[in-house]
């Protein structure tokens, strides 16, 4: 295992990599997607992640990180395998659930950057961290809420033969205004 400024580039590789995949996924996905819900969301967290990618990237080469043509190659052959297999769930919701997977690898991965640059004194490092891991927190939270809604469209619209569901309703008790009276 590497150490030192080997370690650091090694890992701030990995997340270049890693986060590329994410934001190519998010780019496919807002013109793959069906629902229009998917689609607004992928398309309103581009560009952050465009901005996170852009940071990795710049601050790979601060550190002199760049990768090698082998490693370019294997990030677009991992990209190509995971369009592939996007291809084959056919699904928004497994889309997704795919998409949270990658931001919350990524969310850990920017707040070991913020922790680490941290203790280490390297501000960059820190900062890239603490606004990669906020931003990948709000996605996640958004994402989670909207894969819970499909999960639940998608049960209510088959065969519920024998599973005794609540009644459908439109409105969440906490949008429901009380009623005064008098």
């Amino acid at each position: 295992m590497d150490r030192g400024i080997d370690f650091l580039k090694s890992q701030v590789n990995n997340a270049v990599m890693q986060h590329r995949t994410f934001l190519d996924n998010l780019r496919s996905h807002e013109s793959q997607a069906e629902d229009e819900r998917f689609r607004a969301l992928c398309a309103s967290f581009i560009p952050r992640a465009s901005a996170h990618q852009q940071m990795l990237e710049d601050y790979q080469r601060e550190i002199g990180a760049e990768t090698g043509a082998a490693k370019e190659m294997l990030g677009k052959a991992v990209g190509v395998a995971r369009d592939l297999a996007d291809a084959a769930r056919e699904s928004d919701f497994l889309r997704l659930v795919g998409d949270i997977v990658e931001s919350r690898q990524s969310e850990d991965t920017f707040k070991t950057f913020r922790d680490a640059g941290r203790q280490l004194g390297l501000e960059r490092l820190a900062q890239i961290g603490e606004q990669g891991e906020r931003h990948h927190d709000d996605f996640n939270r958004e994402a989670n809420r909207l894969a819970q809604q499909l999960f639940v469209e998608h049960v209510r619209q088959g065969d519920t033969t024998g599973l005794n569901l609540r009644p459908s309703s439109s409105a969440v008790a906490s949008d429901v205004t009380p009623r005064t009276t008098i």
